[in-house]
């Protein structure tokens, strides 16, 4: 669970578009430009991305629309055009690719690059600034990004600077900046998990430094052991350019166990949310959704329903997901955990292909 040496040091950059869809629009649309912008949510549902200018009264991407109109009156929304991110983010790909062939795709607009064997008498900081400027000049947008010697922490780096930044997080000041960061920056620590860990007193890097790694697995499974890495500026994982995203999913597991069927489908909420605004940054849809239940006593099932026509919404995704919730819930030991996965996974606004209905099909 040691850093590799530093004979073996590696560079790897977080490239991650700024406000990605809402700067498209804004490039597209001389009067959008300057205004608070909202890329999704035009009738119902929920903000796929919003401008800078949005940003600043609290609105956010996965926000329901109506209350991104509360917080910014003045807020202008704009449809999405799938096609045309599409083309701009190949137009990036195709930027990253004159600097190294192991690029990871994480969505449209961000991606881990392993600059280690392809520097090319260059530092990785360098070809930052290059592929940066050169994003600009191709598509008018702006991107940022952060580099390190791992992935955590070039995307934690990436973030530190925003819009249009560059930072870097060498070898000797990783541990240390992991070491100040509150827990709910920490990229693969969410809100519910940042709970639970500010429950036992963790709430910063140093905090979370301070826990043995047999405290972490026994609360927190085979996830403890990234923790406990992470919290060392550790992280081994490699870029990945074959990587293939099969699903998306969000799960949550509850200090109490429900009993409530209402309070249940509430629950459900945030899951969807965070899985419909997964799979519009990468411009995704998907005709299957599952419903995982783990109850009080931890035995766990799976209930799932695909659809003829691809989901449309984030809100289809909830209503399927509450209607698999209503004959499985009644359970004497409540409910432990919910989640919920969008699979047989497509591009959004593609053209859909024949398709027979199979025996367990539902509509």
């Amino acid at each position: 669970m040691t850093e590799p040496g530093p004979e073996r040091v590696r560079r790897i950059v977080h490239v991650d578009m700024d406000a990605f869809y809402a700067s498209v629009e804004q490039r597209d649309d001389p009067d959008l430009r300057g205004k608070p912008v909202a890329v999704g949510g035009i009738q119902r549902g929920v903000v796929a991305a919003a401008s800078y200018e949005a940003r600043r009264f609290g609105v956010r991407s996965a926000m329901p629309s109506m209350r991104a109109r509360r917080l910014c009156p003045d807020l202008i929304f704009v449809k999405p055009r799938f096609e045309v991110y599409r083309a701009v983010s190949q137009q990036i790909r195709e930027i990253f690719a004159d600097y190294t062939p192991l690029i990871e795709p994480l969505s449209l607009d961000e991606a881990y690059l392993d600059l280690t064997d392809h520097l090319q008498g260059r530092t990785a900081t360098r070809i930052a600034q290059e592929i940066r400027a050169r994003i600009r000049a191709a598509t008018g947008v702006t991107a940022s990004a952060g580099v390190s010697y791992n992935k955590f922490l070039a995307k934690l780096a990436s973030d530190q600077r925003k819009p249009d930044g560059l930072f870097v997080i060498p070898p000797e000041a990783g541990p240390g900046f992991v070491q100040s960061l509150p827990i709910g920056r920490f990229h693969g620590i969410g809100p519910a998990t940042a709970a639970r860990m500010e429950a036992h007193g963790i709430q910063t890097g140093a905090d979370l430094l301070r826990q043995s790694l047999e405290f972490l697995t026994a609360r927190f499974g085979k996830s403890g052991t990234y923790y406990w890495n992470i919290a060392r500026g550790i992280d081994h994982r490699e870029v990945r350019p074959d990587r293939i995203r099969k699903s998306i999913g969000a799960e949550n597991t509850f200090f109490d166990d429900l009993r409530d069927l209402s309070a249940a489908c509430v629950e459900l909420g945030p899951l969807a949310d965070k899985v419909w605004r997964h799979a519009t940054r990468n411009s995704l849809t998907g005709r299957t959704v599952t419903l995982k239940v783990k109850y009080g006593d931890f035995r766990q099932i799976t209930r799932a329903r695909s659809v003829a026509v691809p989901v449309e919404s984030r809100d289809q995704v909830l209503a399927i997901a509450c209607e698999l919730l209503g004959p499985v819930f009644a359970d004497p030991h409540g409910v432990r955990l919910l989640g919920i996965t969008l699979s047989a996974l497509e591009e959004a606004g593609a053209e859909p292909a024949p398709r027979q209905l199979g025996l367990f099909d539902q509509a």
